[in-house]
């Protein structure tokens, strides 16, 4: 029987609508994985190394304005059966 491949940790998803730059994820992000760059002359949160990322979450609840859901990225050998192909919001 083939091992089952570990569960993938969430990352977080910035909505570039809704982040203003103010820098409080980046601030609270322990293995430093989040940072400001400058996007069409604004200011904007980005994560910067996907490996890196802990899946912790403490970025979510820090951002004053929504801009930040964990999610499970997709598996890439996920098949196109139904329910598949989505990722999953973290609640």
């Amino acid at each position: 029987m083939p091992p089952t491949p570990a569960p993938r940790r969430p990352l977080p998803r910035i909505d570039p609508a809704r982040c203003t730059g103010c820098g409080w994820c980046v601030a609270v992000c322990p293995p430093h994985v989040l940072s400001l760059q400058v996007v069409a002359w604004r200011k904007r949160s980005v994560l910067e190394d996907e490996a890196g990322c802990t899946g912790c979450s403490k970025c979510e609840p820090r951002c004053p304005f929504g801009a930040i859901q964990m999610e499970r990225p997709q598996r890439p050998d996920s098949g196109s059966g139904e329910g598949s192909g989505s990722s999953s919001s973290i609640s």
